[in-house]
């Protein structure tokens, strides 16, 4: 038998003491910028899509692996889903956008001669917009929770019927998220720049938060490690992760470069517009995303022995969690704000958020054993060997 996380109260005070600090600098932040609500606004966009994002990307990693019937991620299955269950609180967060939508959204007040707004209307509008964003939420919740629930429900018992309703689940999930991922990204962050689109967003959006998702997974995993648990996890399960962040660094490079290499080919000024801003007005942020979020991965993850050393995995983990809240940064704030500011809200705010996401992660890992050992690839996981 594998011990169960105890959520000590010194943990729990280091963590309230960290949303303290979060919340006291966000406090300071929103009264420093009571003139220009468009931050503070943008401030809930970045950091609550960010965090659910992950959420949600954490408990993909969990549905991929059921569907694929995977034996080695179960080792480490109970850290994404604890980290899914952030999920509806997230949600709260985005609701909360709702409120402040018009400082944020230039679609909800549409100039009457501005034909590409009015065209688009039947979409962006306030009303239907709320409506999607509460479905998202609503949706993602139910699933998430359900196939928690039938995990957790294994540990009483060893009925393999529970591994086919969570297949089955895993099925829908995979189906509604395909869709969600991609009309959240759109409606949430893409309709920031309103008269742009890319065919090409939704996908980009998704990996950006999916190799994030990871990094915390890894960075989690380490944190776990150094506090006892998690020893059964060796350097073949940290192979795979470590192939997971290198692999998907390069995937959202190429998705980074399709995007910019065809906008920038076609020359069309209603689509390079977007990137006009972004390399004029933020260009040392711009070009330091593709660096932190490739380039650093890329090294660091290249040879095959830095995947499997946990020191290296969490250095590059650390890097690419940094940069991928940057490249979030770098998607919202030019259409949202319009120029590039960083400051005590920004690091509160994030703190703030960081904080309640990692007191939720805990609360839920101690509510199940570290390991389900009635997964029916349970055993197979420490029976696998990666290709030398």
């Amino acid at each position: 038998m594998y011990k169960s996380f105890e959520f000590t109260q010194k943990l729990k005070t280091f963590l309230i003491a960290l949303m303290v600090i979060g919340a006291v600098l966000t406090i300071a932040g929103v009264f420093l910028n009571l003139d220009h609500t468009h931050r503070i606004w943008a401030n809930v966009l970045l950091n609550g899509f960010y965090f659910t994002a992950i959420a949600m990307s954490a408990f993909f990693f969990v549905v991929v692996h059921i569907l694929g019937e995977s034996g080695w991620h179960t080792t480490i299955q109970r850290i994404p889903e604890a980290m899914g269950q952030y999920v509806p609180f997230g949600g709260v967060i985005m609701l909360l956008v709702l409120v402040g939508m018009h400082d944020i959204y230039h679609w909800t007040h549409i100039d009457p001669d501005d034909t590409v707004l009015l065209g688009k209307a039947p979409f962006l509008n306030p009303l239907f917009f709320s409506v999607r964003t509460v479905v998202y939420i609503l949706v993602w919740t139910l699933l998430v929770r359900k196939i928690r629930k039938l995990s957790l429900a294994s540990d009483e018992s060893t009925d393999i019927k529970l591994f086919t309703r969570s297949r089955n689940w895993a099925g829908i999930f995979i189906v509604l998220f395909a869709i969600t991922s991609s009309t959240s990204a759109w409606d949430w962050i893409m309709s920031i720049d309103s008269h742009w689109y890319s065919t090409l967003f939704g996908w980009y959006i998704f990996v950006s938060t999916f190799v994030a998702a990871v990094s915390v997974i890894i960075i989690l995993l380490f944190v776990l490690r150094r506090m006892g648990y998690m020893d059964h996890v060796n350097d073949e399960h940290m192979h795979d992760l470590g192939k997971y962040l290198f692999g998907f660094s390069i995937f959202w490079m190429y998705l980074w470069i399709s995007q910019y290499l065809l906008i920038w080919y076609s020359n069309i000024p209603e689509e390079t517009i977007y990137y006009v801003t972004r390399q004029n007005d933020f260009e040392l942020i711009f070009w330091a995303n593709v660096i932190i979020n490739f380039l650093a991965p890329f090294l660091i993850l290249m040879p095959r022995g830095t995947k499997r050393k946990m020191n290296w995995l969490l250095i590059a983990a650390i890097i690419v969690f940094v940069g991928h809240w940057i490249d979030m940064y770098v998607a919202i704030w030019p259409g949202a704000i319009g120029h590039a500011e960083f400051g005590v809200l920004e690091i509160g705010m994030t703190i703030l958020v960081a904080g309640i996401f990692l007191f939720l992660f805990f609360k839920q890992f101690a509510k199940a054993p570290v390991v389900p050992e009635n997964h029916p690839y349970f055993k197979e996981s420490f029976d696998y060997d990666n290709i030398r």
